[in-house]
């Protein structure tokens, strides 16, 4: 490009490009956004937009696209969901009146982490990250920018930052220091998620005035200069830094809250069979947002969750007010969201008549809650602030019918500005004007057919034809002559056209003058406005768990010291709703003081996994507050929920099923605590039979020895079931079949003591095998099972043996005649220290040898 001849509006447009080259730039060119030479040739691929070119003829044509400036926003939606930037820049100028080339600047960068208007309505949260090194802890920090909510903490380890942003469903990090290729290729494993850099540290402190470590400063920092970077404007609606530990919230990881179904189900990613799905009677989008990250971040601390409670209780006991406070909820919009359009000077004049309804509901919404005369609700009934004089400015000021723009007039209220009444006075009245004139003229002249038209070249004239210019009257000045007519105008005519295009031009300019002040006058309430919609979200939330545990029958949960966990029949709640009430079979889960590790034995398909996910359920619904589905809850408050549940292979990193599997075993054993929950299904089924069977044995003797978690352990391994007469606080327990006849029956029931049998047949049989298959199987199996009753490495010799240990804590496995080599090999495994992962190593090398 450097040898060809540049236009000025080119080098111009190279000139801005040369500071954004991450950024697709949309270069305003009248009614269009522009976009050339890279940028234009991957736009049209990824936007399907015509591609052309900039001087056809010339020997290097410029490629260039471009799109509507009326309709760009659903194309920068585009571009934002795949993980781009985009760069605005907009003309400063007047084409008319500009000199040379019209001045451009770029007056927004919009990335995946700050788009704040989308053309695709959405509710929830996006959070911007960052995350900042010190060469031994990590700060992390992130906002909505959306709302202005503003987050800080420390974290210990690079996996626990992977674990939040997961966590965050952020789709952009701002990285604050030198990153690892390893670390940037773990986080850019995230579909679409994109890495941004910011070194420098915002000067702005005013947000930051509270106790923090240097990291935390610097990572808040980074992120606020990043904001002030892309959004190029002062922010007044984000909040005061926050900050928050993940100790202070029941810990889950992305894992496990996905295969739970927290807030979206994890096979259809839709919100249908999720728990958020349960619980969501909200009303208002502020209402929806806080349920979602009550149920990402449920409660560790006592006190707080009985205080949700405490309030949900006060509305199940008052049913009728409740259901006022229902429908007052319905007329409230999203005002974390109105002030953030506030902020950014986007606010039209319908959010304003938004914001104005919502705020004349807020005095109802209180007085109900008065009404309930609860000393439970005091706390939240002070943070319900009404703001009367400000929805008396929006009533009086903005027009009921005023349009979505604030170019076209026809805002402000009649009556509010006694000039502005005076403009529209003269523009309403100037039409009776020109009528009188258009009479009088035509009697005095004689000409029949004399009217008055207007153009903007002649403004308001007299239109005579050709057949009548004899009878003009001498005071009529000629305008403008055509074919067949002439266009002429009087003093008195000019004086009126005079007073009607001031009144018009000057009512638009007052018109928005008035609302700019509107504008600036709110934007003075903004953090009274989101201390008002935080109130109102929390009512919201409160009153939706009050509707969903009553529509469900669900009960108050009760909290011990003692570790004790006793849900009288239990269900889990989420499939409890899909199924109906009537067809689903609750189930008791009891654990004493003692009992730390359930191990659950049965089928497939019987329902090991539901009574599993049943009581992660209902201790996350407990600590966020809810009630839960039981006829009785008596639990423990735990500190984290560790999960394996299902198969998948990481495909991204190359990781197989067993590899994942270990790795989050490896995760919660080393993490759990006697405060924790740990969920293992089928662990150790993903390798070889003996392989397994070792793990699955050493990781529950681990955990019962070392961790002292609440576990609930389903396995296949019914030789494991022999563990309960040598672990002091395990318990057997199985899924209830009904045998007769040749025919089985699941009955989802969990019933003391161990199962005897798999069922795999029948379950093959359920799943529409063909018979003939099946007879073979049976077959084969009884053949089996004949077989093994008389070599001597059987199951039975295996739990036999695994019971059988000797002085220095080895097992052994296998009996002559074994390979000696292989015998001794294994005799130096340490089973008490070694980890899942060191097992899982020896275990492979002992294949080899084999």
């Amino acid at each position: 490009m450097t040898n060809l001849k540049i236009s000025p509006g080119m080098q111009q447009y190279l000139d801005i490009k040369e500071d954004y080259p991450d950024a697709f730039l949309l270069f305003r060119m009248g009614d269009f956004y522009e976009l050339f030479y890279e940028d234009a040739v991957k736009a049209a691929q990824l936007l399907e937009i015509g591609l052309t070119s900039r001087n056809k003829n010339a020997e290097n044509p410029i490629p260039m696209a471009g799109v509507p400036h009326h309709s760009a926003q659903q194309y920068i939606d585009v571009l934002i969901d795949l993980g781009y930037k985009v760069a605005i820049a907009e003309q400063m100028e007047d084409p008319k009146t500009a000199v040379g080339v019209v001045k451009r600047e770029v007056v927004q960068v919009i990335t995946p982490g700050t788009v704040v208007d989308s053309s695709k309505a959405s509710s929830s949260n996006n959070f911007l990250v960052a995350v900042d090194f010190d060469g031994k802890n990590y700060g992390l920090s992130y906002m909505d920018l959306a709302t202005g909510e503003f987050y800080v903490t420390e974290l210990a380890d690079f996996s626990s930052v992977c674990g939040e942003v997961l966590n965050l469903k952020a789709k952009e990090i701002v990285i604050g220091f030198d990153m690892t290729d390893e670390d940037k290729c773990q986080l850019s494993s995230q579909d679409h998620l994109l890495l941004s850099y910011e070194n420098k540290v915002s000067e702005e402190t005013d947000l930051l005035d509270i106790n923090l470590t240097d990291l935390e400063l610097s990572a808040a920092g980074k992120l606020l200069q990043y904001i002030h970077k892309t959004q190029m404007r002062e922010l007044s609606h984000i909040q005061k830094l926050v900050h928050y530990e993940i100790k202070d919230y029941l810990q889950m990881s992305f894992a496990t809250k996905n295969s739970l179904d927290l807030v979206e189900n994890s096979r259809t990613k839709k919100k249908h069979g999720s728990l958020y799905w349960l619980l969501d009677e909200t009303k208002t989008a502020m209402g929806m947002r806080l349920l979602k990250t009550w149920i990402d971040r449920p409660l560790v601390k006592k006190e707080a969750i009985l205080d949700r409670q405490n309030i949900i209780q006060v509305f199940l006991d008052n049913f009728i007010e409740r259901s006022d406070l229902s429908d007052s909820l319905k007329g409230v919009y999203d005002i974390e969201r109105l002030t953030s359009r506030v902020a950014f000077g986007k606010v039209n004049p319908k959010d304003l008549l938004q914001l104005g309804h919502t705020l004349a509901q807020v005095p109802y919404i209180k007085a109900i809650l008065e009404g309930m005369d609860s000393p439970y609700l005091e706390k939240i009934i002070k943070q319900i602030d009404t703001l009367p004089e400000l929805e008396s400015l929006i009533s009086s000021a903005i027009d009921p019918d005023a349009p979505a723009t604030i170019s076209e007039g026809n805002i402000i209220r009649t009556g509010f500005d006694e000039r502005l009444d005076h403009y529209r006075k003269v523009m309403k009245e100037g039409t009776g004007w020109i009528a009188e004139v258009e009479a009088k003229e035509r009697q005095a002249s004689g000409i029949n057919n004399l009217k008055i038209d207007f153009n903007r070249k002649d403004g308001y004239y007299f239109h005579v034809t050709n057949s009548n210019l004899s009878m003009v009257p001498d005071h009529f000045f000629r305008k403008a002559t055509l074919k067949n007519s002439e266009r002429y105008g009087t003093t008195e005519l000019a004086k009126i056209e005079g007073q009607m295009l001031e009144a018009r031009d000057e009512s638009s300019n007052l018109e928005y003058d008035i609302f700019m002040r509107i504008r600036s006058k709110i934007e003075t309430y903004i953090d009274r406005l989101q201390l008002l919609a935080k109130a109102i979200a929390t009512v919201d939330v409160l009153q939706s768990l009050a509707l969903v545990a009553e529509k469900n029958h669900y009960v108050c949960p009760v909290f011990n010291n003692d570790h004790v966990i006793d849900l009288l029949n239990g269900r889990h709640a989420v499939v409890e709703k899909v199924m109906g009430a009537q067809e689903y079979i609750p189930n008791t889960i009891q654990f004493d003081c003692e009992t730390t590790i359930q191990l659950i034995t049965g089928p497939n398909m019987s329902g090991k996994s539901t009574y599993m996910r049943q009581l992660a359920l209902t201790i996350i619904m407990a600590q966020m507050g809810s009630y839960v589905a039981s006829d009785k809850a008596q639990i423990p408050i735990f500190d984290a929920i560790f999960t394996r549940i299902g198969a998948a292979d990481d495909l991204i990193s190359g990781q197989s099923t067993f590899m994942v599997e270990m790795m989050e075993a490896n995760h919660a054993i080393k993490r759990a605590n006697p405060n924790s929950l740990i969920l293992f299904d089928e662990l150790g089924r993903g390798t070889a039979t003996y392989d397994g069977m070792a793990l699955a044995q050493s990781i529950i003797e681990y955990i019962h020895d070392k961790v002292g978690a609440k576990t609930l352990f389903a396995t296949h391994y019914h030789e494991l079931t022999a563990l309960e007469n040598q672990l002091a606080h395990l318990q057997n327990v199985h899924v209830a079949t009904l045998e007769k006849d040749g025919d089985v029956t699941f009955l989802h029931k969990i019933a003391q003591g161990p199962a005897d049998k798999s069922y795999g047949i029948h379950v093959a049989r359920i799943a529409g095998l063909p018979e003939d298959l099946l007879g073979k199987a049976s077959q084969l199996l009884q053949k089996l099972e004949n077989q093994s009753q008389s070599v001597s490495y059987s199951k039975e010799n295996f739990r036999k043996e695994a019971m059988e240990i000797d002085e220095n804590q080895q097992l052994s496995l296998f009996q002559s005649p074994m390979n000696q080599e292989i015998i001794e090999k294994l005799k130096t495994v340490d089973l008490v220290n070694i980890t899942p992962i060191q097992a899982m190593i020896e275990l492979e090398k002992l294949k080899n040898l084999i």
